[in-house]
C-alpha cells in the first residue's frame, strides 16, 4: 500500500502495523503511538480513519515519523459492498469518504472490499471501474479465503488477478499470505507470488493456519519477490514489539 522503499533499519523492507489487527485494545490514535513505540516503520488501516479526525491523525503520523500505508473503504456488516447490486450509490459514497481520508493522511492506496451475500460479478467489475475514475489512489482488491470470510465475493487469487489484468494498472491485487496460502497451499502461493508479481500492489503477512505472527520465511519470500513493503496483519500471541524485534533479527542473518 505504500511505495516500495527500504526501511530505516537497513533490511530492505518497510514493515507496517495493521491497526485493524494490532493494538486493538487501544483507542485508534493510541494504536498508532503503540506501533511507533514498538518500532514499526509505518501503519496501515482498516476503515477506522473515516470515523476519526483525519487532520489530527495526519499530524500524529508526522510527529511520530511513521510512513502511511493504505486504508480500507467502509467495511460494515457485509465486508464492503462493491459487488452488491443496488448499492452503487452507497459504494460511491464509501469511496468518496475513503478518498478524502486517504488524501488527508497521504495514504497511497484504497482497498475496495467486494462484500458478501447476494453479490454479482458484473456489478463488482463496474464498481471497480467507477472507483478508478473517482480517485487518484491505487485501488487494491484482496481475495479472502472462505475459511476466514464465508460468502465473500472475491475468494480466489485467480479471479483477483484476472480483474487486475483486464481492468488495468490502477487496480492491483493485495496478496495476503494467510488467505492465499490457505487457498493454494504454501508452495503454490510462493510460485504465484513470483509469477504474478506485476499484478500485485501490496502484500500482507500472517501465519497459516492460525493467522498469528508470521515466520521470517514468509517475509523472505516477499523480499525475494521484490516486495519491500509488507503489512503485518495478524492476531498477536505475544507483544508485537517482541515479535518485530525477533523478525528483524532473523531477516538480518
Amino acid at each position: 500500500m505504500s511505495a516500495d522503499v527500504p526501511d530505516r533499519n537497513g533490511l530492505g523492507m518497510t514493515l507496517f502495523a495493521n491497526t485493524g489487527f494490532l493494538f486493538t485494545d487501544l483507542p485508534f490514535a493510541q494504536r498508532i503511538e503503540a506501533a511507533a513505540a514498538a518500532g514499526f516503520d509505518g501503519v496501515e488501516f482498516h476503515d477506522e480513519l473515516q470515523r476519526e479526525d483525519a487532520p489530527a491523525i495526519a499530524a500524529l503520523l508526522a510527529r511520530l515519523g511513521l510512513r502511511m500505508g493504505g486504508i480500507n473503504a467502509h467495511m460494515g456488516e457485509t465486508a464492503g459492498r462493491a459487488a452488491l447490486p443496488g448499492q452503487e450509490a452507497g459504494f460511491m459514497a464509501d469511496l468518496a469518504a475513503a478518498h478524502a481520508a486517504a488524501a488527508c493522511v497521504g495514504a497511497p492506496a484504497i482497498h475496495v472490499l467486494a462484500g458478501k451475500g447476494a453479490t454479482d460479478a458484473a456489478t463488482y467489475r463496474a464498481n471497480l471501474r467507477r472507483a478508478i475514475d473517482a480517485t487518484d489512489r491505487l485501488i487494491l482488491i484482496e481475495p479472502l479465503c472462505p475459511q476466514a470470510m464465508p460468502g465473500y465475493h472475491l475468494s480466489r487469487l485467480g479471479d483477483a488477478l484476472e480483474l487486475a489484468d483486464s481492468i488495468g494498472p490502477r487496480l492491483r491485487v493485495m496478496f495476503d499470505w494467510f488467505h492465499v496460502a490457505t487457498e493454494l497451499g504454501a508452495p503454490a502461493a510462493a510460485k504465484a507470488l513470483l509469477h504474478h508479481r506485476p499484478l500485485i500492489g501490496h502484500v500482507q503477512a500472517a501465519s497459516v493456519p492460525a493467522r498469528a505472527e508470521p515466520a521470517p520465511e514468509i517475509l523472505r519470500r516477499f523480499r525475494d519477490a521484490g516486495c519491500t513493503t509488507v503489512g503485518l496483519e495478524y492476531r498477536p500471541t505475544q507483544p508485537p514489539a517482541a515479535h518485530l524485534s525477533s523478525l528483524r533479527a532473523a531477516l538480518a542473518r
